[in-house]
């Protein structure tokens, strides 16, 4: 994995922390807004990590609903 990816995975890490506990809809397009005005690498990166964390929280809720209805549950790491 290159630096930048490292970096983009992080920052959208933090990106969505700050956006679930601030509320805030628009964060994500205005990080991203900057950093596509700034890097296209870094803009790409970013967001394909965005949409992979979203995807796998998705898929998560999913499954977990899934297996409730059948009587089962996951533990925690």
């Amino acid at each position: 994995m290159a630096y930048y990816d490292d970096l983009a995975n992080r920052l959208a890490q933090d990106v969505l922390k700050a956006q679930k506990a601030t509320d805030d809809d628009e964060l994500i397009k205005d990080i991203a807004n900057t950093l596509e005005a700034t890097s296209s690498t870094m803009h790409e990166a970013f967001m394909t990590a965005v949409r992979v964390y979203a995807a796998e929280e998705r898929a998560r809720v999913q499954l977990n609903e899934r297996l409730r209805a059948a009587g089962y549950e996951l533990k925690s790491k």
